[in-house]
Order: structure tokens, then sequence, then C-alpha cells
């Protein structure tokens, strides 16, 4: 894997999914899988990281400095240091680019408020700049035990949904907490419609209105599963990672066959319209100058006598041979500073 770009993992779930237990197991695990890992962790406000970290948003932005200088709360503190840090971002490139041949996996952990970093402008920078330069995959590490009733499933369902369609990457859905609940029913759920419908048609009474809800967005979603990879997993007893590094390999194939032909097009096409816009605003410009200046010239009588210069100022071919000697004979040619003529 040394002579192709590392794969970009971007780590997101809920607050108490277990996503930063999950982001400690995956490195150990590759760790002790001889792959060459670099980790950074994007939240400001966590305490303690119980991994080995190389970069880390701490250093650089104070989020309790950031809080109280700008009179901000949590959440608020938090997407001002991703502001802040978004800025020096192409500093983390450049370290990740003098390491990216020596290296397997970057893996990114991000803030629990997950909201925060998926729906603001620096996270979205963030991901953007990545995916342009790496490869790059999205985990979303969902709490299996969560996801026992259908209502709180699509809840789940929905929420990676919207991230996928945010990011335009290729999705992981880790299921998280398999010893405490195997998610064996959430994938029967994904495979089998039926087995959700008779679900939710079970737990009507209890959730109301919620249920209709939830079975419209099972309908809406139905599609979205055939393509899901979901893979069970349990960071806190280390099991599933290597199906986990599988489906992050399949991600990656996907983003290289689909998603980065699709976002390269949609590139030219906006570099394009671009380079149209940028022509047209010149095309006017420039009639808008000639239009200034044709009226200039007839408000003071001298359009006729303009004209009548530029016949005056001909020059003729002989002319022109004078000029260029003479350009040769007295000029030298340009060289950097500092070097011998």
């Amino acid at each position: 894997m040394a002579d192709k770009k590392p794969t970009c993992i971007i780590v997101l779930g809920m607050a108490g999914s277990g996503k930063t237990t999950f982001v400690k197991t995956l490195t150990s695990y590759m760790i002790e899988q001889r792959l060459s890992i670099y980790t950074i962790n994007l939240d400001p406000g966590c305490a303690s990281i119980p991994y080995p970290v190389k970069i880390d948003i701490r250093d650089t932005v104070k989020y309790k400095d950031v809080m109280k200088h700008y009179n901000l709360g949590p959440n608020g503190a938090i997407v001002t240091s991703l502001n802040l840090f978004a800025t020096k971002f192409t500093e983390v490139l450049d370290l990740l680019d003098k390491r990216s041949k020596e290296t397997d996996y970057i893996i990114i952990d991000t803030p629990g408020q997950i909201e925060v970093f998926t729906w603001s402008a620096s996270g979205q920078i963030i991901t953007e700049t990545l995916a342009n330069v790496y490869p790059t995959v999205i985990i979303y590490v969902a709490d299996s035990a969560k996801c026992i009733s259908p209502v709180t499933f699509m809840s789940n369902m929905t929420y990676s949904c919207s991230i996928m369609f945010k990011t335009k990457l290729p999705l992981v859905l880790a299921l998280n907490k398999s010893d405490v609940v195997f998610p064996s029913f959430a994938i029967k759920w994904m495979t089998d419609f039926q087995s959700l419908s008779d679900e939710i048609e079970a737990t009507s009474e209890t959730y109301g209105i919620n249920s209709r809800l939830t079975y419209s967005l099972s309908l809406a979603l139905d599609d979205y599963y055939s393509t899901l990879k979901a893979v069970p997993v349990s960071a806190l007893e280390r099991t599933g990672f290597d199906k986990i590094i599988k489906a992050i390999e399949g991600a990656r194939v996907e983003y290289e066959t689909d998603y980065k032909v699709a976002y390269n097009k949609l590139m030219e096409r906006k570099l394009e319209t671009d380079r149209e816009k940028a022509s047209s605003s010149s095309r006017r410009a420039q009639s808008d100058m000639e239009m200034d200046i044709g009226m200039h010239l007839k408000s003071h009588g001298l359009e006729d006598s303009a004209d009548e210069e530029d016949e005056k100022l001909d020059i003729d071919e002989t002319d022109e041979v004078k000029y260029e000697d003479f350009f040769k004979a007295h000029s030298k040619k340009v060289k950097p500073k500092g070097q011998a003529e």
C-alpha cells in the first residue's frame, strides 16, 4: 500500500454511541495488523484522548479560551474552534503529504456533537479538502442498543443518509455495542422491508404518529439500504474490526470508481461555468468601455479626427524591421539574480 495514497477515514457518531472508543480500538487493531496510521483529533472539547494522536486541534485552538473570549456556549465554541482550525488546514495537508508515502490510513475523530461538524462551513471545508486529495470514507458509528425500536433505528438511518448526501462520500455503518445487543434485527430490517413493516405495525400503539412517519421513511430509504455497508462491531470487546477494514477497502474502491469521477465532472462543470461568467463579464466590460469612449469622442467632436490620426500612425513593414533589429541589438537576456552574465 506504500505506493498509493492513504485512505482517509472520517469517523462520525452521536454522543454516547462509543465513537471515541471505536477510534481507539480501530487504531490499536490496525497497529496490530502492522498497518501505518496517522491520527487526527478534531474535537476541541474532549478532556482526554485514549489513543496516540499525531495532530490535535487542542494544540492549536484552546476551546475554553474561545468560549470566554467570544462569550459562547459549548456548541458555539466548538464551531468557532473548528472555523479557526480550518484556516490552518493547509498546514495539516502539508504534514500529511510528507507522511503519505509511508501511511496506510488517516483516521480523523470528530466532535460528539455531530451536527457541529457535518453541518458547519468548517466541517464541509475540511471534508471536501481531504476528499479532493485522498480517497475518503465516512464511518458512521451507531449504538445498536438504541436501535431496538424501529423509530430510533429510522432516526439513525435518516441521519446516516443525510450525511452521505451532504458529504457525497461512501459511507460505512458501524453498528457498535454488539456485545450489549447484537444488531441482527437491524440488518434484517435493512434487507427485508416486510420484517420492518411488521415491527412498525406491532409498535404503532406505543409510538403513534411517529410510526406512520417511520413507515414512510422506510419506503424512501429502501434503495439506500441496498448499497449500505453495515458491520456489527464491539469497540469494547474488539470484535468485527476485520470486517470494518474490508468494508473500508470496498468503500475506497467505490470512491475511486464512482465518487471521484462524479466529483471531477462536477469540478469541470464548475470551472467551465466560472470561465463563461468571466468571459461574459469581460465582454460586457469591453463593450461598456468602447461605448463610453465613443460617447466621449462624440461629445467633444473628436470622433472623425481620431480616425484620421489612426491613418497617420500606420507603420510600414520597413519600420517594423528597423524596430526589431534595434531591440535585438540593445536588449539582454533575463537571468535570475546572482547569476553571472
